[in-house]
């Protein structure tokens, strides 16, 4: 997976979001934790990997995906607010030691560390769970790379509709 292209598609986008609604000057970080802590709950919807009182199987594996990309816009977006390079690091997902439920709570965990800290090693211990979690999910670089994409262009195209 190239970071480093999505890093600057991100920065693209939300360059765009905050041009056409005036927020050039706005702190937007507690509003984008916000938004990737509802994302990832939806995704965590999407698997049914907690209820355990439900026989209902996960959605299919193309919705999980494109839950999980929408966690990865905002994890970009929240790199990039802080002044992280994309070209200072590498995001690798570790071997899997969690359930799926086990490594949502560990992400959740980790996204209330950041926003306290806004630090650089916390950021990317956020990012490798949250990796490691499409790892317990079942996904390759190369399928979030282009889910990513996809999901990128129809961002813009609800941006031109006034999403």
């Amino acid at each position: 997976m190239e970071i480093k292209k999505l890093f600057q598609m991100q920065q693209a986008l939300d360059a765009h979001i905050e041009q056409k609604h005036g927020l050039h000057d706005a702190d937007l970080f507690d509003k984008k934790v916000l938004a990737l802590l509802v994302e990832i709950g939806e995704l965590a919807n999407e698997t049914r990997c907690f209820k355990f009182w439900s026989v209902k199987p996960s959605s299919s594996k193309q919705v999980v995906l494109e839950e999980f990309v929408d966690g990865v816009h905002f994890i970009l977006s929240l790199g990039i607010a802080c002044g992280f390079n994309e070209n200072t690091f590498e995001i690798e997902p570790a071997e899997p030691e969690r359930s799926a439920t086990e490594q949502f709570l560990h992400v959740y965990e980790l996204i209330g560390i950041f926003q306290k800290s806004r630090a650089f090693t916390d950021y990317k211990k956020l990012f490798e769970a949250y990796l490691t979690l499409s790892t317990v999910l079942g996904f390759t670089g190369g399928e979030i790379e282009q889910a990513y994409f996809a999901k990128n262009e129809v961002n813009y195209q609800r941006q031109q509709n006034n999403y």
